[in-house]
């Protein structure tokens, strides 16, 4: 019985990164594969099996995955299409070669020592995600992991091996990504939101065709043009990866992240007989957010503040203008009173939006810090003072609606004038 680490783990040792000192993108698991073992002598040593289709055990005391080496052979559709073959005559380098990227390919025996038989480490040092075998192609989930480590790793200057772009191309040519579930599209695309890099993740996913079969609502948007005068990039699909980029930028909070990737997505429907103008894209992409998230199996969280992002956005933009009722009805929308935390995540989403134009990365957006003050003068309007001053039920709600306006419009006199 030999027992090898293998994967992420050895991978990111080899890049230097630790959980401690890069927590965005180092592995904080480790994997171990047994070769030689069969599932009664791992039961034996205290081991608990907790796989299903091969044998997966926990270590009776690091709680840490040991897997039996195995092979794999394509049996059906999809990335569960497989029938697994574990024994202990089945050796690391076979174990090893049904892996997707040489870069995850490496193991490091007892003694420290590097088991590379595919070439991984110097893929590492060349930063390149390459394909470890022609079996690459039989799994359509390795497409959106590609992507997702294209994601991770971007800024270390990782890119796609031509010749795995190609085979990533044709696994969509051949629809292959039609077998994927929605719930292991969501965990790939979680991932990626949680990368260095998101946008790259959409951004892979479209030079390979993949965006169109996995998330068709984003795709959508690439060649549909804006005023240039708003948008000297005009194009809104780049518009959506400099807005994912600079959400990244701003917060680490995966549901603002996912906000910044969704928040045009009316723009991708509107009549080419209207563009560049997209004046009811905040409505029309209320219905695509629903549709993607219910698909997707995206969860309520998400979902609901990506919907308050997509019909609010453009109030926010326009804060200096907007008159101190339509500010109130604008908290009221987001029931900001009860869920406060839903106006940071609303104007950290809108000020990306604002950042992700070509050339005006850094323009000011001081949008935010309006909205946030006029919030703050109508939170500090006390219903106490109205109940103690004689307004009873229903009363007392348009009292404190009315106060709050008075209270906004007191502040947006201060600051306008």
């Amino acid at each position: 019985m030999q027992v090898y680490l293998v994967g992420g783990a050895v991978r990111d040792q080899l890049l230097g990164l630790t959980a401690n000192g890069n927590a965005a993108n180092s592995s904080t698991d480790n994997d171990w594969v047994v070769v030689g073992a069969t599932p009664e002598e791992m039961l034996r040593r205290g081991f608990v099996a907790v796989g299903n289709d091969f044998p997966v055990f926990l270590h009776p005391k690091t709680k840490e995955e040991y897997a039996l080496a195995r092979t794999e052979r394509k049996v059906g559709h999809g990335y569960t299409g497989f029938a697994c073959y574990f024994d202990p005559s089945v050796s690391l380098e076979e174990d090893l070669m049904r892996r997707d990227l040489t870069i995850n390919a490496i193991a490091k025996n007892q003694a420290g020592e590097l088991i590379d038989p595919y070439g991984g480490a110097r893929d590492l040092e060349q930063k390149i995600l390459r394909h470890v075998s022609p079996a690459f192609v039989e799994d359509p989930l390795r497409v959106l992991r590609v992507a997702r480590f294209a994601a991770k790793f971007a800024p270390l200057g990782f890119r796609i091996a031509d010749e795995t772009m190609l085979l990533m191309q044709q696994m969509v040519a051949n629809g292959e990504l039609g077998h994927l579930t929605p719930e292991r599209v969501w965990q790939e695309w979680h991932k990626s939101l949680q990368s260095a890099a998101p946008e790259q993740f959409l951004r892979v996913l479209r030079d390979c065709g993949a965006l169109a079969v996995v998330l068709p609502e984003i795709d959508a948007l690439f060649g549909v043009p804006q005023p240039e005068k708003w948008h000297p990039e005009i194009d809104t699909g780049i518009h959506t990866l400099l807005v994912a980029q600079q959400a990244a930028r701003l917060t680490l909070s995966p549901e603002i992240r996912f906000t910044a990737q969704v928040h045009d997505l009316g723009k991708g429907v509107t009549p080419p007989a209207e563009w560049p103008s997209h004046k009811r894209h905040c409505q029309t992409g209320l219905a695509l957010i629903r549709t993607l998230c219910e698909r997707v199996r995206v969860p309520n969280e998400y979902r609901d503040l990506a919907l308050i992002v997509c019909a609010q956005h453009s109030n926010i933009h326009r804060a200096g203008e907007l008159r101190p009722d339509t500010m109130v009805k604008l908290f009221d929308a987001i029931d900001v009173w009860r869920k406060p935390e839903r106006l940071d995540g609303l104007l950290l989403s809108c000020e990306a939006d604002h950042a992700g134009r070509l050339g005006l990365e850094h323009a000011p957006y001081p949008q935010a810090d309006w909205v946030r003050g006029a919030h703050q003068a109508a939170a500090n309007v006390a219903v106490s003072e109205i109940v103690a001053a004689g307004f009873k039920g229903p009363a007392i709600r348009d009292e404190l609606r009315a106060q709050r306006v008075q209270a906004v419009a007191k502040y947006l006199t201060l600051i306008r004038s």
